[in-house]
């Protein structure tokens, strides 16, 4: 299943450390504690869309959300995947104002939105 890895600042903040996977050092964070955190949330929001400060590890997840939308999060582990997916269904449902800033910042042309959207809300 394809994921939509714009999310994936809210959950992994990984770095590559190859060609393969994306690091798994921030596999372990509690996806639920950031998404119920709105003040949290709103900071890797604002990081990605060019808003706001970014810690060094919104830094580097902001570098890899181009690669990742375009791959398919190809390099993300299950454990990332998993939170992206999770993600993803709390930005439509929850915090749809975030959530079109995403993809109009990283997807314009919606040409990976729209699949994403349709996977989250089959699921």
């Amino acid at each position: 299943m394809d994921l939509f890895p714009i999310s994936v600042l809210l959950v992994t903040c990984f770095t590559t450390i190859n060609t393969q996977t994306y690091e798994k050092r921030y596999d372990s964070v509690n996806i639920d504690d950031v998404l119920s955190n709105k003040r949290l949330l709103a900071a890797y929001v604002k990081c990605v869309l060019d808003q706001g400060r970014c810690t060094p590890e919104g830094k580097e997840l902001k570098s890899h959300i181009t690669d990742a939308l375009q791959s398919g999060c190809d390099k993300c582990t299950e454990t990332q995947k998993d939170g992206v997916r999770k993600v993803i269904k709390h930005l439509i449902k929850n915090e749809s104002d975030y959530w079109k800033q995403l993809v109009d910042k990283f997807d314009p042309d919606g040409v990976y939105a729209e699949k994403y959207e349709n996977e989250i809300r089959e699921v």
